[in-house]
């Protein structure tokens, strides 16, 4: 009884305590309630949290290729160590390829199973242990994007990848520094590792990409925004005005057909029933005809034919016989020669001779009587 009787005075001072206290929260302002403080991190999960550990046992497995059975089989032990740090069991199969992690008696955690199948995925998805093990913390989480099934066309497909990752891997690094994520292309999946919100930025890159919105585009927009965070008072405000916005430069018209239809009228009644073969030779009288008079008129419609067959053919024949049609020539008068253009026919004809007299490379009459008279001194002086 004297135990109740003290308790009593320090309980009814916890309450007045709390009453107190409930009124200085309220005056707060809600601005200051909504913010989180700068470098604020939420309490790591403890055993003491959940002394009595989980219920039941919680498990998951996941497959692998074959070509990343080497890198596992080397790094499985260092996966072993670190789950068990957390009482993770884990297991790899590698006839069946797969790998499976499932919780014990000890664990007390129930999101590390969560983390723990979040790591054989990326392992799987050929991210480096290094990278991968990050997971475990509370402060990381991953997303495994799923690109192959968003562009149909193979061709397509690989280089809108490879605009992802850019040249020499520029454009991924660029991304990477600005979300502060790790980024993995491999196959058909893009595996990101980091912070929520940069979770987020990247998932967005990586859909527009596979969309035909070049990277460069959302990497100019997150950098503007960075810039932004970083003045206290923009933090508040909307940030569209500073957003660039892209449009659309090279809009492909639709290519109108060569050939056009043209819808006709709508009418309620049905077009006129055609006539039939039966019809039509009763209205020219040949259904009365006996078959030797069918039988003589199709033999005179052949031969009509033929002779008018006959008849072209002879007149493109004949036409290579007739004279194409010559020209009138125009009679002119001989122009009279100018008194400019006139010939000195006596200085032509002095020329012409001079020309016969002259050989080609023979010597002129004059240097051959010379040449004589050389020849004659020297046989003197001998």
């Amino acid at each position: 009884m004297a135990s109740s009787k003290q308790n009593g005075p320090t309980v009814a001072s916890g309450k007045s305590e709390l009453r107190s206290a409930k009124p200085t929260s309220e005056n707060r302002d809600e601005s200051e309630l909504l913010t989180v403080p700068d470098g604020w991190k939420e309490p790591a999960f403890s055993k003491e949290d959940n002394p009595r550990g989980l219920l039941e046992e919680s498990s998951f497995a996941t497959l692998f290729p074959k070509y990343r059975e080497a890198y596992l089989k080397e790094c499985w032990p260092l996966v072993q160590k670190a789950l068990n740090e957390h009482h993770v069991n884990a297991t790899l199969d590698l006839i069946e390829g797969s790998m499976t992690v499932c919780t014990t008696k000890k664990t007390f955690d129930p999101y590390i199973i969560i983390r723990a199948r979040d790591l054989i995925k990326l392992l799987a998805r050929s991210v480096s242990f290094e990278q991968a093990i990050r997971i475990l913390q509370d402060d990381v989480a991953c997303d495994i994007i799923k690109i192959g099934s968003l562009v149909r066309n193979k061709e397509r497909f690989v280089k809108r990848r490879q605009r992802l990752i850019g040249p020499k891997g520029s454009t991924l690094k660029a991304l990477e520094l600005l979300t502060n994520c790790y980024i993995m292309v491999q196959g058909n999946t893009v595996s990101a590792i980091g912070p929520f919100s940069g979770l987020k930025e990247v998932r967005k890159v990586v859909l527009d990409t596979m969309k035909n919105i070049h990277p460069i585009y959302n990497i100019k927009t997150l950098m503007i925004k960075r810039e932004l965070a970083k003045d206290s008072e923009l933090r508040s405000q909307s940030w569209e005005r500073f957003l660039p916005q892209f449009k659309h430069k090279n809009v492909n018209k639709r290519k109108e057909p060569k050939k056009k239809t043209v819808k006709k009228e709508y009418t309620p009644f049905p077009p006129p029933q055609p006539e039939s073969q039966v019809d039509k030779e009763l209205a020219s009288g040949e259904y009365f005809l006996k078959a030797s008079q069918k039988k003589r008129q199709k033999m005179e419609a052949i031969k009509a034919k033929q002779a008018e067959a006959l008849s072209k053919r002879q007149e493109e024949r004949n036409k290579a016989f007739i004279p194409p049609k010559e020209k009138p020539v125009h009679l002119k008068k001989p122009k009279e020669a100018s008194t400019e253009t006139k010939i000195d026919v006596a200085a032509l004809k002095e020329k012409v001779k001079k020309a016969k007299n002259k050989k080609l490379g023979a010597l002129t009459a004059e240097e051959v009587k010379l040449k004589m008279e050389a020849d004659e001194k020297k046989k003197k002086k001998k």
